[in-house]
């Protein structure tokens, strides 16, 4: 249920990563199909998934497309650590303001849907993600693996899961492979093969393994495909809505409920086809703005506000 490379992660001077902005804004795509019809429905009986067979599908669209967010938000907390240190004596208050800032808008946000990630996030950043930057790189590592190893032992649970995944972006980030994301062909080629291999069984394990290999295997091809002559179309497909994704995270959920408004009747009554309508116009729309936005402004509305929290300066 949300975006991130901490959501806007590139700090002044720091050159993003095109082809993290490219998995977010497709991992962006998925989170949107699997919450519209949570957020038009918008009742506490939506907590476990929209309710007719004929949209079963979403619940595995959200375990393979949710953990891809968490994972880029660990990564985007690392960079923006040791960014931070280079710039500030106390780079972990800028940290700690980031996460701060990222809980008002969660709060703020939940007033409008029950389903907001926001306000996990600021969470599990401060109790978990936080502290884990004075420890050694290989005790995160460790950490996000025990994380992910206990979640899939005790079951699906939203902490310990995206807990496991924090840590194990930031582990990625301390051990130089995002660095050499955009050069590394071999690393995504042998986990993609593994991922594939895995995929198979994933009918008979519990939907939390079957989300992560899915969410791995998603990354590795994306990561490959940015190797072939089809950069340039993820790039205007996916790399707007990527570099925009708070901004778009946000306002899918307005945009949702003013398209309830126009539908109209019950949203578990909807047609397949009208719900894919919806979800399709909203993503068009916040692609059109997210490339016309970034022709005149090098960060969103929403990422450029954040950011003027973190440094407590405008940017």
């Amino acid at each position: 249920m949300t975006p991130l490379r901490s959501m806007s992660d590139a700090s002044p001077g720091q050159q993003r990563i095109g082809a993290l902005d490219i998995v977010r804004g497709f991992a962006l795509c998925g989170v949107l199909l699997a919450n519209v019809h949570p957020i038009a429905h918008a009742t506490l009986a939506a907590t476990t998934g929209p309710p007719g067979a004929e949209y079963q599908w979403l619940g595995h669209v959200y375990s393979r497309f949710f953990p891809i967010f968490s994972l880029l938000f660990g990564i985007g907390f690392a960079l923006l650590h040791r960014s931070a240190a280079t710039r500030v004596d106390r780079p972990r208050l800028v940290l700690l303001r980031r996460l701060l800032a990222l809980g008002v808008a969660g709060a703020a946000h939940l007033l409008l849907w029950w389903g907001d990630i926001l306000s996990t996030y600021a969470v599990v950043g401060l109790l978990v993600l936080l502290p884990s930057t004075w420890l050694p790189r290989w005790a995160v590592a460790g950490l996000g693996a025990a994380f992910l190893a206990t979640a899939l032992i005790t079951g699906d649970s939203r902490f310990v899961v995206v807990s496991g995944l924090f840590l194990l972006g930031a582990a990625l980030v301390r051990y130089g492979v995002v660095d050499r994301v955009e050069q590394s062909v071999r690393v995504p080629a042998v986990l993609g093969a593994a991922f594939a291999v895995s995929l198979p069984f994933a009918d008979h394990l519990p939907l939390t393994a079957a989300g992560l290999l899915g969410a791995g295997l998603y990354v590795c091809v994306l990561l490959l495909l940015c190797h072939t002559p089809l950069r340039p179309v993820l790039d205007a497909v996916f790399a707007p809505l990527g570099r925009m994704a708070f901004t778009n995270y946000l306002t899918a959920t307005v945009l949702v409920l003013a398209a309830a408004r126009l539908v109209g009747g019950d949203a578990t009554t909807w047609p397949v086809t009208v719900f894919l309508a919806v979800t399709g116009s909203i993503i068009s729309l916040q692609w059109l703005w997210s490339a016309l936005w970034l022709r005149a402004h090098r960060h969103g509305p929403l990422e450029h506000l954040w950011r003027w929290a973190t440094w407590l300066r405008r940017p």
